[in-house]
């Protein structure tokens, strides 16, 4: 592992962001071949029809990652909230997070996946800590024996096809630097 990332490498899309400062962004399929009911379908509607936190995934769509403060008593919240549940004060303002993270702790699943996800396992999740905030993500592009407690890693934006008749987004997260 090293302590440096070349920043000019611009064949790894996941590892940097390019020159306009836009989030890496991959398109992930649910597989066709099965049928998932709503109810089974693992990524949420994310409409405002569907979702009080409609913004949260149109800000995600838009290249960032956001959650709500409470405007009365100051709390960050993740994921976003429509009450803050420190205060119950219903005064809330989506702000920025960090695209930049470090591992706070992971783990890999190897069974146990989501319906027609059995095809990606092994795969690795993690808290992520952000500085403010922790937060639950998949970590992409790496493996379980090749991270440690404290490595850097960045954002990376997911588009969603099939499932929901609706577009969708979702994060995750990939390594910094090397970590083969």
């Amino acid at each position: 592992m090293t302590d440096q990332q070349d920043t000019t490498d611009s064949t790894d899309p996941g590892r940097s962001s390019d020159a306009n400062g836009s989030v890496p962004r991959e398109t992930v399929s649910i597989p066709s071949e099965i049928e998932l009911p709503d109810l089974l379908d693992f990524y949420e509607r994310q409409t405002p029809e569907h979702t009080q936190i409609a913004e949260f995934y149109e800000n995600l769509d838009d290249g960032r990652l956001t959650t709500t403060r409470c405007t009365d008593c100051g709390e960050i919240h993740f994921p976003p909230r429509i009450v803050c549940p420190e205060c119950m004060a219903d005064d809330l303002e989506y702000v920025d997070l960090p695209h930049k993270g470090e591992l706070f702790a992971f783990s890999e699943s190897r069974g146990g996946t989501p319906l027609g996800y059995h095809d990606t396992s092994p795969f690795v999740v993690a808290v992520v800590d952000l500085g403010e905030i922790k937060l639950s993500a998949r970590i992409d592009d790496a493996r379980y024996d090749d991270l440690e407690i404290g490595d850097p890693v960045s954002l990376k934006i997911v588009d969603i096809e099939g499932g929901s008749a609706s577009e969708r987004v979702f994060y995750r997260f990939v390594p910094k630097g090397d970590t083969q």
